[in-house]
């Protein structure tokens, strides 16, 4: 009999394949499913693109029929992969509402609910090691990019005075 979901499986180009690895992909691989991209002045400050999306965070959403709208998450669905956000719901046929689902590819995070001691520290973390990066790419450039102080003493412009009696 065969396994419901494969660990070893990396990629297909038939559709169907990738709808099936989706759809039975353990809860703890779902999850990176959820990642949200975060809006530029977040990803400066943090120095990563997307983060887990969370209850509480602050969304905008990028595509479809709401497109343009902003306001914190209601409730995220592990197991379908969908976001709910609050203010964004239908009216049923006996008059009571219900939220609508949003793929997390389309929505983007404006505003992290830092609540959870363990997400921000390791959003801190983050920061502190993509800082450190910079750093050393930095101190690599310029390194690199310093002209060498001999090579430009050897080569003196002529009539001056490094080196000519006068």
């Amino acid at each position: 009999m065969k396994k419901a979901f494969s660990t070893r499986w990396n990629s297909s180009k038939s559709v169907a394949k990738q709808r099936k690895f989706r759809i039975k992909a353990p809860l703890h691989i779902k999850q990176r499913f959820l990642s949200v991209h975060l809006s530029k002045d977040l990803r400066k400050k943090y120095g990563v693109r997307a983060v887990r999306v969370r209850t509480g965070d602050k969304v905008k959403v990028l595509r479809g029929q709401y497109k343009g709208r902003e306001n914190k998450v209601e409730r995220v669905s592990l197991k379908d992969s969908k976001v709910f956000v609050s203010g964004i719901e239908r009216s049923k046929k006996d008059g009571s509402k219900s939220h609508i689902p949003i793929n997390p590819s389309n929505i983007m995070i404006t505003d992290l609910n830092l609540d959870d001691k363990k997400r921000k520290a390791k959003l801190e973390n983050v920061k502190k090691s993509s800082q450190a990066d910079k750093v050393k790419s930095e101190v690599k450039l310029a390194k690199t990019a310093k002209p060498d102080v001999k090579a430009e003493a050897d080569v003196a412009e002529p009539g001056s005075k490094t080196g000519e009696a006068v």
